[in-house]
């Protein structure tokens, strides 16, 4: 029978079982379907202008409805650029961009669940505190080892990403031998080391665009599927990212089509979460992907 390249057949589902639950907030989420993550920049500096918001309360609250009636069952909440030579912020400020969001969600959509991007111990505590669910955390614990006992102690589900060196020095360590077996190594280990310290529930992400040249991204990307082995589920985040604008030699602002078409080949590779910034758009691409393969 003809399938999609990559797209896991029932023998793979069997020798690699991605983990079927992920309890957030008292509550089982299963990954029998994949699910949508809207992207909340609450920076002034992130790569994609359309996205960007500030701690206008008017604003924030816009686009957090827009993201929920969209679609998107999880929010993305940043107050640090990750992009190359973003401007470097303190704690505090990290905070105060992320706590006003974080106050009106758990007031306003409790049903919501939210995700903290940082790498920063004190900032996961805080805004876990205040209401957050889970960490994004694009440096896996080598940003901040402290994070790794943080999460441990407040027993969330943490989201480990690959990424080499720091977000002003990755564009400079993308000497692999085998991208692909390096990467699958450093989960594995990853997750050895979290289970060591009671953590449980993690989500992994191939980190695209952290520390790869775009060959490297298309090659992680066709073989997102090899993911399966890790038996965890596992987030893809390309959108509207470097990787769709140099590939068509476009703007940011014009990848949302690019962005979708990876979309489609992500969820046929077995993508549980896509991190996306146009949720309405991921959304229509996530049913029709059920309507192929129900």
């Amino acid at each position: 029978m003809f399938s999609f390249p990559g797209q896991s057949s029932k023998i793979e589902d069997k020798l690699f079982p991605q983990k079927s639950t992920t309890k957030i907030n008292g509550r089982l989420i299963l990954w029998d379907q994949p699910q949508l993550m809207g992207i909340v920049n609450l920076t002034p500096d992130s790569f994609f202008e359309g996205n960007r918001t500030d701690k206008s309360a008017d604003k924030l609250a816009i686009l957090i409805r827009k993201h929920i009636t969209e679609g998107a069952s999880i929010l993305d909440l940043g107050g640090y650029s990750s992009r190359p030579g973003a401007a470097e912020v303190s704690e505090q400020e990290e905070l105060d961009r992320l706590m006003p969001a974080v106050e009106y969600i758990t007031k306003n959509h409790p049903e919501c669940i939210i995700s903290i991007d940082t790498f920063r111990s004190k900032v996961a505590k805080e805004t876990i505190k205040a209401g957050a669910h889970l960490i994004n955390d694009i440096s896996a614990g080598d940003l901040d080892p402290e994070i790794i006992t943080t999460i441990a102690e407040l027993q969330v589900p943490y989201i480990a990403m690959h990424m080499r060196g720091n977000p002003k020095t990755m564009q400079k360590k993308t000497n692999y031998s085998d991208i692909l077996g390096e990467i699958l190594y450093y989960f594995a280990e990853k997750v050895e080391q979290f289970k060591k310290f009671g953590i449980n529930d993690v989500i992994i992400d191939p980190g695209f665009g952290f520390a790869k040249t775009l060959e490297q991204n298309y090659f992680l990307l066709r073989n997102l599927h090899h993911f399966r082995s890790l038996s965890m589920p596992v987030l893809v985040g390309v959108s509207r990212k470097s990787m769709i604008s140099r590939a068509l030699d476009i703007e940011a602002d014009s990848a949302l089509n690019g962005s979708t078409a990876l979309h489609m080949f992500a969820l046929c590779q077995g993508a549980n979460i896509l991190r996306v910034h146009d949720v309405k758009e991921a959304n229509e691409t996530l049913k029709l992907y059920q309507t192929i393969y129900p």
